[in-house]
């Protein structure tokens, strides 16, 4: 009698077996078939997990998405803007005090603006000191004048002055380089402000985490550069001093900054000039 309990048990256990097995591929299948959605469908809420998710992938420490909903990251303490809850965009920190961000449309014309402000700056962050340390060798390589030698060693600006002393050609292919750019703009691929198609190494990631890790990304280094290069213009023209010649360290070799800014090495210089 014990024989066959134990029999009618196995066999009983044996056909819940298979079924919990089906269950779970069937599980897989319809979450491997969920239909990943892009960055810009998702609402505040949902973006913000995103973020947390790739954080923590790594190794950080995800935010406090409540918090963020409902305060301002910028302004620790004011509350959130209601209309910049109508779309979720990377680098939003909850700051937009004279409310211009109304809407999902509005909020996008703006960010279009951002990107473009954002990608000129962190060019001419870079370009400016650049070309302060590169104007005179390459000028004198092929024969030309300097015109940052001849505007006392400052990049030609607004403030600084000695735009005259650049070439009209250059201006003309600025200009064509702008126009061309700016047709692109009509041809977008996504809706994404910014998204010209154009990611010829294939960096850009594939999955919506990834393109809002880089996306935020970018609008960091571009916030930051055009800081940067208002900071450059205002020192240059407050100082009459090159921004290259201001923070030697940062931008010329290290044996030229030691041994003439620091004259590390001459010995005659005494110690009065240290």
């Amino acid at each position: 009698m014990r024989s066959v309990i134990v029999a009618a048990l196995a066999t009983s256990a044996a056909a819940f077996a298979p079924t919990t097995s089906r269950v779970h591929r069937a599980a897989t299948v319809v979450k491997t078939a969920e239909v990943e959605p892009d960055a810009m469908d998702l609402d505040l809420e949902q973006m913000f997990e995103v973020f947390d998710e790739a954080v923590a992938a790594d190794g950080g420490e995800p935010a406090t998405p409540v918090a963020a909903m409902t305060t301002s990251l910028a302004l620790p303490g004011q509350p959130r803007p209601a209309g910049l809850n109508s779309v979720s965009i990377a680098g939003d920190r909850g700051f937009d005090p004279l409310g211009f961000g109304k809407d999902k449309e509005t909020i996008l014309k703006y960010r279009s603006a951002e990107i473009k402000h954002a990608r000129l700056a962190m060019l001419a962050a870079a370009g400016w000191p650049l070309g302060e340390v590169f104007d005179k060798p390459l000028a004198g390589a092929l024969n030309l004048n300097s015109p940052i030698v001849e505007n006392n060693g400052l990049a030609p600006s607004l403030l600084n002055g000695g735009l005259g002393l650049i070439s009209p050609a250059y201006w003309v292919a600025v200009i064509g380089m702008a126009a061309a750019v700016e047709a692109l703009g009509f041809t977008l691929k996504s809706e994404d402000p910014g998204d010209y198609g154009f990611d010829p190494l294939g960096l850009y990631p594939k999955d919506t985490a990834g393109k809002l890790q880089m996306q935020e990304k970018e609008m960091i280094h571009g916030r930051v550069a055009m800081v940067a290069i208002t900071a450059f213009a205002a020192q240059e023209f407050a100082s009459k001093v090159s921004v290259v010649d201001e923070t030697p360290f940062l931008f010329k070799p290290l044996w030229s900054y030691l041994t003439e800014n620091l004259h590390s090495f001459d010995l005659s210089a005494g110690y009065a000039n240290y």
